[in-house]
């Protein structure tokens, strides 16, 4: 009879972020300029029916009046974007949080496919939008890494295959499970745009490709929770062992 071959697999998550300027030069503003670049500056910003910029000061704080203001928001079009408010911040930021430190999968079966998740969030204000990008390479033993499909497949039992998506997976669309989500824009879709990336984004399909992107907003977005939803299947001729994956995942924006 042959040797049914177990391992015990184990991650972790990391997270690395990196800011990418495109066209973007601060400079000091003069006396009466409230926003500024290299090349231009922009003063008298507040319209409203009352209320003033940075009236009441002291040595270490601030206050901002506003009695209305005539219109916030995100306005947008294909080369250049805009949000109004009067307590709009000037800032631009990269935000990223990784929810998740370690999981064990346990021992595994050529017999059976085992399933894992792990949450991430992203913001991105003022920018030109994001991109998250899994870095790592496929869970390794020693020197042998674990076979990893490069275009998106269904998981298949007896197949060597470590592969993720970032959506809800059924069994009604093939999954060997009920597991995972769909990204939460939160508050609302109406200001966080974050998705899944092409490869990672349809249930009960799973693919891994290291460098690839697997998450990104076209535009400034506010949080959007992702769920990475994991496989992991070994044929009877996965070399037995402890397999381990440090997974790092990149955020870059373009401000």
């Amino acid at each position: 009879m042959g040797k049914i071959k177990q391992l015990l697999y184990i991650f972790s998550l990391s997270l690395i972020i990196s800011l990418g300027l495109k066209g973007y030069t601060s400079a000091a503003c003069n006396s009466g300029e409230q926003a500024c670049s290299s090349k231009y500056a922009v003063g008298q910003t507040f319209f409203g029916s009352g209320g003033s910029l940075d009236s009441t000061c002291s040595t270490s704080y601030c206050a901002k009046q506003s009695a209305g203001e005539t219109g916030i928001g995100l306005g947008s079009s294909t080369n250049y974007q805009a949000h109004a408010g009067f307590n709009i911040d000037r800032a631009p930021y990269l935000m990223m949080n990784v929810n998740a430190v370690n999981i064990n999968l346990g021992t595994l079966s050529s017999t059976s496919t085992a399933t894992a998740t792990a949450t991430f969030s992203v913001k991105a204000y003022l920018s030109s939008g994001y991109s998250v990008i899994a870095v790592s390479q496929p869970p390794q033993n020693g020197s042998y890494t674990m076979k990893a499909p490069s275009s998106a497949v269904a998981s298949a039992v007896g197949t060597e295959q470590f592969a993720i998506n970032l959506v809800a997976n059924t069994t009604a669309c093939g999954a060997p499970a009920n597991f995972g989500s769909n990204p939460v824009q939160v508050p609302s879709t109406a200001y966080s745009y974050g998705s899944a990336s092409s490869g990672y984004n349809s249930c009960g399909l799973f693919e891994y490709v290291p460098g690839s992107v697997i998450a990104s907003s076209s535009k400034s977005s506010g949080e959007t929770d992702f769920t990475i939803s994991y496989i992991e299947n070994i044929s009877n001729v996965t070399p037995a062992g402890t397999f381990t994956l440090a997974q790092q995942l990149v955020a870059v924006a373009t401000f």
